[in-house]
């Protein structure tokens, strides 16, 4: 449907996307292997997270001009809070990334993105939309940025969600070259 586009079609694409980043590695059980008695020796202990917990949902956006917005996603992710991070997000950052007159938007078949009330405020707000086929292979170049930033987040010894905030918001502006090869 879009492969034969020209380089110019995809220069106007805008690719949103949510990842989580978590401040201990995996937010999966946790295996030790171990001696007996040894439970408690430092090696074998694990760190964990209190108040506030140990992971954050993101919300971004890149074009081939640069990264744009975050959007912080704190409790759970629906209809309503992915429709307030399109208002407050989306075309800032298309006027950011200085495409804002005809930028198209590509994001994937979620539930919470084809939502009726989602698709009626793109519809009114986004001067083009690239349609997903149905259970295609999700083919969103947004992945190797979030899998880029997780590589500069993991650099850092974070231990709080506070910090894991503030290396997200920083870690970005440094990856602009990454979203344009």
């Amino acid at each position: 449907m879009y492969v034969k586009q020209p380089t110019e079609f995809w220069e106007n694409v805008i690719f949103v996307y949510e990842s989580k980043y978590n401040i201990f590695g995996s937010d999966g059980k946790q295996k030790v292997w171990r001696t007996p008695n040894t439970a408690l020796h430092i090696k074998n202990l694990r760190p964990t997270v209190k108040y506030g917990g140990g992971n954050q949902l993101v919300w971004g956006c890149m074009a081939s001009s640069g990264v744009g917005n975050l959007g912080f996603i704190d409790g759970t992710m629906n209809k309503y809070v992915y429709l307030d991070i399109l208002k407050r997000n989306l075309k800032q950052s298309a006027s950011n990334l200085g495409i804002s007159r005809h930028f198209k938007l590509y994001q994937d078949n979620d539930p919470k993105h084809t939502a009726d009330i989602c698709k009626f405020w793109v519809l009114c707000h986004c001067p083009g939309v690239i349609k997903t086929p149905a259970q295609s292979p999700d083919l969103n170049p947004i992945e190797h940025v979030w899998d880029y930033l997780q590589q500069k987040i993991d650099e850092h010894n974070i231990s709080s969600k506070q910090e894991l905030r503030k290396h997200l918001i920083e870690e970005p502006k440094s990856t602009d070259h990454f979203a344009q090869k």
